[in-house]
Parts: structure tokens; C-alpha cells; sequence
């Protein structure tokens, strides 16, 4: 039976489910070398940004109820909706990480050893990882019923995107050239083309 207290449970074991895929990523990280990085201040910013609203504005609603000014009716219908897309965005994001190896980075960074990876997930779609984070903040606007916290991560992670995908192909322009254009060329970035 799904009850807000359901819903928001969904959630929570969104977000430990999420930690617990990505830290052994996060470890193994630290230990490649990077050849080349876009790090910056802009980009420290959003990545800040997209925490807040997928992480720090529901966990501060599912502490403390606030705002509750912002809630709304709770529909079972929308919670089962948001448990789809929570474990859509589990399995996207699993499968991003199993195919990026050591070259995955929470930052715009190209490894020593990177390669372009083009199988798997990667087959179809250039960002899958982005792809995850979406079905993330759209499983959030589901299963939290509240104005602000549900939509905080479609705010955060969509101003995150907003700015950083154009950098980020950039960059593996940079580092692939007709390679990455030719990728480009015969896949979607966030969606597989229909055929």
C-alpha cells in the first residue's frame, strides 16, 4: 500500500542506494591521474546547486516538515509513479558507473588512461549518468508531496545540466576528436533515438 510515509521512505533508500553504488567510484577516483580537468569555481557551483536540490531541500523537509506551506494532497497513483522512476534512475546510474570504470569523475576531468566508452548504456546515449540524475529528480518530484522539496531537484540538477553538458562534450571533443563527433553523430544525449 503506498502512504506518504511509503513515498518518502522510496526516497530516502533512493538516496543510500545512490551513495552506496557511487563510493567504491568515488575511492577508485582519487587513485587515477588526470590528464586534463575543467574544474573551477562556476563548476564547483553547480555542483553545489544540484546537491541542494537533490539532497539538502527534501532532506530538510523530511526532517523537519519544512515548508509546509508547500504540501499538497498525497495520490497513491503518484507515488508508485515515483517508485518507478526511483528504481529506473538506480538501475541508468549502476549501469553508468559499470561501463565508465576509472574514468568516471563527479567533475569534468579526462583520466591518463581514459578511453571513450561507447558500449553498454553508452551504447545508445551519451550521458546516461544525466540521464539517471533526471529520472532521480523526477522520481523526487513524485514521491515528495511538496511543492519545494519535490521540485528543488528538477531546479538543482536542471541548472546543473543546463550549463555543464555543453562543457562537458566540449571537452571530450577536445580529447577524442572525430572519434567523440562520430559518437555524437549516432547517439542521442539523454534519450535512445527511436528507430
Amino acid at each position: 500500500m503506498m502512504t506518504p510515509f511509503v513515498s518518502k521512505s522510496i526516497w530516502v533508500l533512493l538516496t543510500v542506494a545512490w551513495y552506496v553504488i557511487r563510493r567504491p567510484h568515488v575511492r577508485r577516483s582519487r587513485k587515477t591521474p588526470v590528464r586534463q580537468s575543467a574544474r573551477d569555481r562556476r563548476e564547483w557551483m553547480l555542483l553545489a546547486v544540484s546537491l541542494a536540490g537533490l539532497g539538502v531541500v527534501p532532506f530538510l523537509y523530511l526532517a523537519t516538515g519544512f515548508p509546509v506551506s508547500a504540501d499538497y494532497r498525497f495520490r497513491p497513483l503518484q507515488g508508485w509513479f515515483g517508485a518507478a522512476a526511483a528504481l529506473a534512475a538506480l538501475t541508468m546510474f549502476y549501469l553508468s558507473h559499470r561501463e565508465l570504470g576509472r574514468n568516471w569523475s563527479i567533475s569534468l576531468d579526462v583520466r591518463e588512461t581514459h578511453k571513450l566508452v561507447t558500449d553498454g548504456v553508452y551504447a545508445r546515449v551519451r550521458h546516461p549518468m544525466y540521464t539517471a540524475f533526471w529520472l532521480w529528480a523526477l522520481a523526487q518530484a513524485l514521491l515528495l508531496p511538496n511543492w519545494v522539496a519535490g521540485l528543488s531537484g528538477l531546479v538543482g540538477f536542471g541548472t546543473l545540466y543546463a550549463f555543464r553538458v555543453g562543457r562537458e562534450e566540449k571537452l571530450m571533443l577536445d580529447a577524442f576528436g572525430n572519434e567523440y563527433r562520430a559518437y555524437m553523430a549516432r547517439t542521442a544525449r539523454l534519450v535512445p533515438r527511436l528507430r
